[in-house]
Order: C-alpha cells, then sequence, then structure tokens
C-alpha cells in the first residue's frame, strides 16, 4: 500500500524522468507487496501499481498528449463514430469496467495509442489509411489489448523506464530527430509521443491476439485486422517517415501479419463473411479524406522541421494551408517553424489564427505567449500563458514562461511566486537553473552550501 501511496502523490502532475525512477526505485523494494492476477490470462504476475493508479495517470496525463497532437478532431460526427466503434466492444474485453473513451486526434503522424487508465486515440495520419471499420475496430481493438493486459502497468512494476508517464522529450528526439526534439524543449512543449508506453515485441503479440478477439466478438469479419496488418506491414517495408514513431512505440515485424492472417484462417475463420462497412467507414472520413492533399503536406513538412530544415518545413506548410487554412494542426505547425527560424511576428500571426479556429486548444496560447516574450509584449505573455493553465493545466513549462514575463515587467512578487511553483515540480535543465538561480538572488531562497 505504501507503493501505491507514493505513486498516486506522484501522478499529481506530469512525471520528470527522475520522479519516474524514484517511484520504479519504490516499486522495486516492494516486490512482496505487489501480486496481481492478471485479467487476461488469470495467472498471477507481478504488478507493483493499482488499477486506481492507471486511471490517475491516464487523467494527468493524456490530455497533455491529445493537446501535443493538437487536440482533439473537431469533425466531431467523425469523432463519436470512432466512438462508438470502440464502445462496441467493452462488453468483449477483460476489464469492462474500465473507464474507456475514444478519439480522434489531429496529429498527421501515423499512430494510435492508449493509456494505462483506458483513454485511447487514433490520428489523423493513420485514420486516413483505414480502409473500413472493421479496420478502425482492429485498430482500436489491439490498443484496447494493451489496457486490458495492463501491459503500461506490466512494464512499470519491472522497474522498465517507458515513456506512458514521463513529461520529457527523449521519446521524440530518438524516433523524429534531435534537433525537433531540442525545438519541442526550447519551447517548452512536449515532443510528439513523450508521454507513450513503448512495448515489446511479446507485448504488440498479445495485444494483436486480444485486439482480433476483441472486435471479431464484436462482429466484425477477422479480415478487418488482416487489412490492419497487411498496411502496417507495408509501411514498415516502406520505411515511412511519418510512421516512425508508429514502429518505435508498437514493433512492426512480417510475423505479425503472418499471424494475424492464420488465425484468420483458422480459429476466426467462421467469422468470413460477416461485414467489414466499408462504405460506412468512407462515408464517416469523407470530410477528412477531403483534407488529404493538405496532411501530406504537413507530414512533408514536419519530416524536414525535425532534421532542422526551416525553410524546406515552411514551403510544404504553406501549401497545405493553401488546401486547409483553417487547420489547426497547420497553423501551429507553422507557427513553430517560424519561431524556430526567429521571425517571431509571422509566428504570434500564425498562433493567433490556430486560437481562433480553436479556442478550446490550449497550444497555440503557449506560442502566442513565448511569440509575445520574443516580441516584448510581456502583459500579454503573462494573458497567454494564463490562459494555457487554466485550459490546459499540469506543463510546468507554461508557469515558468509567466513567471520570466511577470520579471521581465517588474513584477518579482509574482515571478519567484511562478518560479517557486516551477521549482517543486522541475529540478533540473537550464530553466529550473535559471529560476533557481533568481530566487537566490532575490532572496527567497537560500543557495545550496552555505
Amino acid at each position: 500500500m505504501a507503493v501505491v501511496t507514493k505513486c498516486r502523490l506522484l501522478s499529481q502532475r506530469l512525471y520528470s524522468r527522475r520522479q519516474f525512477l524514484r517511484v520504479s526505485a519504490l516499486a522495486s523494494a516492494g516486490l512482496l507487496a505487489g501480486c496481481a492476477v492478471n485479467p487476461v490470462t488469470g495467472e498471477k504476475q507481478l504488478m507493483l501499481v493499482s488499477e486506481e493508479w492507471e486511471i490517475q495517470v491516464d487523467r494527468q496525463n493524456s490530455p497533455h498528449q491529445f493537446s501535443t497532437d493538437y487536440g482533439t478532431l473537431q469533425d466531431e460526427r467523425l469523432n463519436r463514430y470512432i466512438a462508438q466503434v470502440g464502445t462496441s466492444m467493452i462488453p468483449h474485453t477483460h476489464r469492462p469496467h474500465m473507464p474507456y473513451s475514444f478519439r480522434g486526434v489531429n496529429a498527421t503522424y501515423i499512430n494510435a495509442y492508449a493509456f494505462p487508465g483506458g483513454s485511447i486515440a487514433a490520428t489523423r495520419g493513420i485514420l486516413l489509411l483505414l480502409e473500413s471499420e472493421a479496420a478502425l475496430s482492429s485498430l482500436l481493438g489491439h490498443e484496447l489489448g494493451h489496457v486490458n493486459a495492463r501491459h503500461t502497468a506490466e512494464q512499470m512494476s519491472k522497474g522498465i523506464l517507458i515513456q506512458a508517464v514521463v513529461g520529457g522529450i527523449g521519446a521524440y528526439a530518438g524516433t523524429q530527430g534531435e534537433l525537433y526534439g531540442q525545438l519541442a524543449s526550447q519551447l517548452g512543449m512536449l515532443g510528439a509521443g513523450a508521454l507513450l508506453a513503448f512495448y515489446s515485441r511479446d507485448n504488440e503479440r498479445e495485444a494483436d491476439y486480444l485486439g482480433m478477439t476483441y472486435m471479431v466478438r464484436s462482429g466484425y469479419g477477422a479480415e478487418g485486422f488482416v487489412e490492419l496488418m497487411s498496411m502496417l506491414n507495408g509501411l514498415h517495408k516502406g520505411h515511412a517517415d511519418a510512421a516512425s514513431l508508429l514502429f518505435a512505440t508498437h514493433p512492426m515485424s512480417q510475423e505479425r501479419y503472418e499471424t494475424a492472417l492464420l488465425r484468420a484462417n483458422s480459429e476466426f475463420s467462421y467469422s468470413k463473411g460477416r461485414p467489414l462497412n466499408r462504405e460506412r467507414y468512407m462515408d464517416y472520413t469523407a470530410g477528412l479524406r477531403k483534407l488529404k492533399p493538405a496532411i501530406q503536406n504537413f507530414q512533408k513538412g514536419e519530416a524536414l522541421m525535425a532534421v532542422g530544415a526551416y525553410d524546406k518545413a515552411e514551403a510544404y506548410f504553406q501549401q497545405g494551408l493553401k488546401i486547409a487554412p483553417a487547420d489547426y494542426a497547420g497553423l501551429v505547425m507553422m507557427a513553430k517553424c517560424q519561431y524556430a527560424q526567429r521571425k517571431y511576428e509571422t509566428a504570434l500571426r500564425f498562433s493567433e489564427k490556430a486560437k481562433r479556429v480553436y479556442p478550446e486548444e490550449a497550444q497555440a496560447n503557449h506560442l502566442s505567449g513565448l511569440a509575445k516574450i520574443k516580441l516584448k509584449q510581456f502583459e500579454g505573455a503573462v494573458q497567454e500563458f494564463t490562459a494555457y493553465e487554466n485550459n490546459l493545466p499540469g506543463n510546468p513549462n507554461a508557469i515558468f514562461y509567466r513567471g520570466y514575463a511577470f520579471e521581465c515587467m517588474g513584477n518579482k512578487q509574482r515571478s519567484a511566486e511562478d518560479y517557486y511553483r516551477f521549482l517543486q515540480q522541475v529540478t533540473e535543465g537550464p530553466r529550473a537553473k535559471y529560476a533557481y538561480q533568481r530566487l537566490v538572488q532575490w532572496g527567497v531562497l537560500r543557495q545550496s552550501g552555505r
């Protein structure tokens, strides 16, 4: 119980790497306290975190990943459809009581992911590649498999450092390009995928089996799962840039495709002939598919920005925005690209437009705040970071930058309050060093060692 209590206390915010390692150490010290029955196999397994912990970590961290992925789809009809397909499988899972939720997100890279409490998302990039409702069900079913087999909690219990509860950018920097990871760090944002779990091949095999089981029990033909595996296998062989994070978090192999084909023709052969609902899927994704040329340009721009080719990336973002001028993700990507090139007024123009397009989403506020700091519009920057914090609490960097804006306004009292709050969550890195030095200089803190 002590381990769970410590985990619960730390889960009140995004985890730093140090905090996660500390929790892992606590878990390792309490091996005898953590035995649970696997909900899928019925066998005992090492499990040092509770179901309550899984749900809490999900609630605290998934909103930040969804925001990193430019928010939930604004196409409400498509989003309801995705939720309906996912929800239909819940009664057939091994943990039907979990607080599942399903959504599409505006990110253009190719991926789908699940948080341990059951929050599941699919990006626009992967939704464009699916061709049937059965394939969508397979995709969501696979993610349900990870939740039901407790793969994230299992890795946590083994003391493996995974990204599911790490508020850093290492995952993104390692898979999408170090320079873009550095840009995310500079912006005080999470890189794409920074909060996602990285699964083993055994995890993937188990999630595949569970996903096929759930979708077949929900009335779909197993051919839908084979269709999904065929598409993923083709992407893997083609080394698609937009799918690099997908295969970093979900290892793909020819074996996975062949196994799905074998199961469809043996264990699940009774499902042959069931509807795959291709026309229905195409109907619900019609609006998304109209944006495909724009999304493809955004994907190319992201790949170039990942290697620091900002001028070339800008050209692709321009092309994409000509096709879809009100695309929130495209506008935010362009704002980031302009900021990286130190074109702060232009960056502000794009982030302000993004705010008007999707006022409920917080990322554009953060970018506007950064641009306003560079333009010495400090009062406006304070307003932006306050709006960000009100909309999406939990990112300590928003508090740091607001403190910095207060400092530039000469308001040491408010600045010190924010720097102190920031240091309660982050103790390493250049921002932490800066905040600490300011608090020492202002007499708020006594320098260590004195």
